[in-house]
């Protein structure tokens, strides 16, 4: 159940994003968020949403992302997609910050100094709950 507008604001104020259905490249430039410019480029292969010019989202491949929620200690969702995927959230940087995927701690794991964390997450057609909080 790929987002098929790429992007949209929901009524909590979190965001929806990507259409990993799509075998061409979709994009979505100049999204107003919360002050901020959102952008996201979306098919099968890759999904990538970008605020003000900055990594916020990325899986390989392609996946679809239901409520987005961003605050000051981490991000959360649910990610759905065809195939198990890599996915890279960009936080702050040098921070530790705990996993959560479908229910599950994946660990403690520290950002570096882009502020990236990446890791997997196994999927089949049904969204996983990802949760990735600092203390």
């Amino acid at each position: 159940m790929a987002v098929s507008e790429l992007l949209r604001k929901e009524q909590d104020g979190s965001l929806s994003f990507g259409n990993h259905e799509l075998n061409e490249k979709a994009k979505l430039e100049d999204f107003k968020y919360g002050g901020n410019l959102m952008k996201v480029k979306t098919y099968k292969p890759m999904t990538k949403l970008e605020k003000n010019g900055m990594l916020a989202y990325e899986s390989v491949p392609g996946t679809s992302v239901y409520r987005f929620n961003e605050t000051d200690k981490g991000v959360s969702f649910e990610v759905e997609g065809d195939e198990d995927a890599q996915i890279t959230v960009g936080l702050q940087e040098e921070v530790e910050y705990e996993v959560v995927v479908g229910g599950v701690s994946a660990g403690k794991m520290k950002t570096g100094m882009g502020g990236k964390l990446s890791f997997n997450v196994e999927l089949s057609g049904t969204p996983v709950e990802v949760k990735i909080q600092r203390d």
